[in-house]
């Protein structure tokens, strides 16, 4: 729920101007942390070597659905010969890897309790820049760890740990800090929107959420085959509005697009003659409005088939290229 639509009980501005009390802001994130947090649930690996166990590192997750499902990052548990998951309610239990996406960075792993809290779902195409989010995890090995702050930008590339290029990246000012990762990012309705991954730790307010459409479609590749399989453009992109003079001028019906920052050398991208600053605004006959809607089609179906895209350059040229993507290696 964004801030304009928490009911007003408050006083005014000496222009006359309506404000929100701060006691109504903090009723609706106390509400969505009362409604997300018994899902939240601590990670910690291991793994033995010479006889010996150590621990490789921890972080957070999410349940996601009532048979014991849990959303979390990839570099959590990328060492893990053993993982241990700590519930809410103190309970300690195994887990088992389901699969992993160094790509996205995300994995889900498997529980088997019984009497599981499971998080709702959201919808990250609804979110707005400027939309009131909350994270919840375990930064430090601190339990349910609550920061807020608000959408910075949306449709973001951002490169991993492993140095691959993570796409549809949700930017924030929500305070992250190693642990959080692999835990949730909410809206006020108490609804996933993110998976957080990551933080830039010579920067302040800069961090970063994998979008909960790209982790649902990761999550049923992993599910079901145990790997995923995506096709490979080589651009950094973020998700842009697309002016109404542009709308009108190219008889478009996007109202988005996404934005070219940059183009990776040697890439189909590259390739296929898409430059800095295009914005794309079609994929293969689908109109794309997001980072999102472009990685739904950036599917096994279309790796070293040729398809066309679409894009606006500098304004005033709509381009039709060909390109074709390649298999994102594993």
């Amino acid at each position: 729920m964004p801030l304009s639509q928490i009911p007003f009980r408050g006083s005014f501005f000496a222009n006359g101007s309506e404000t929100l009390p701060m006691d109504s802001i903090s009723e609706v994130i106390i509400n969505a942390v009362d409604n997300s947090k018994n899902a939240v649930v601590k990670i910690d690996c291991f793994k033995t070597e010479n006889g010996k166990t150590s621990t490789t590192g921890s972080g957070s997750g999410f349940i996601f659905s009532s048979d014991g499902y849990i959303f979390t990052n990839a570099h959590v548990i990328q060492q893990a010969e053993k993982i241990k998951v700590q519930l809410i309610d103190g309970r300690e239990t195994h887990a088992d890897i389901i699969g992993k996406d160094a790509d996205s960075d995300l994995a889900v792993i498997k529980i088997y309790e019984h009497n599981l809290s499971v998080s709702k779902l959201g919808e990250s195409n609804d979110l707005r820049i400027g939309q009131y989010v909350i994270a919840i995890g375990n930064p430090f090995g601190y339990q349910h760890t609550v920061t807020a702050g608000v959408v910075s930008a949306l449709g973001r590339t951002l490169r991993s740990v492993t140095g691959r290029m993570i796409d549809n990246i949700i930017q924030t000012d929500a305070a992250l800090n190693p642990g959080n990762s692999g835990g949730p990012l909410i809206n006020t309705s108490a609804e996933v929107i993110g998976v957080n991954t990551a933080t830039i730790m010579q920067a302040q307010g800069l961090c970063f959420s994998i979008s909960i459409n790209s982790a649902k479609d990761i999550a049923n590749m992993l599910i079901r085959d145990g790997r995923v399989r995506k096709a490979y453009l080589g651009v950094n992109m973020q998700d842009v509005n697309l002016h109404h003079r542009v709308i009108n001028f190219h008889h478009l019906e996007n109202k988005r697009g996404i934005y070219v920052t940059s183009v990776e050398k040697n890439s189909p991208a590259e390739k296929a003659g898409l430059k800095d600053g295009d914005v794309i605004v079609n994929f293969n006959g689908s109109i794309v409005n997001s980072g999102d809607e472009l990685f739904r089609l950036l599917n096994k179906d279309c790796i070293n088939t040729r398809v066309s895209i679409n894009v606006i350059r500098k304004n005033t040229e709509l381009i039709l290229l060909e390109v074709y993507p390649l298999e994102k290696a594993a």
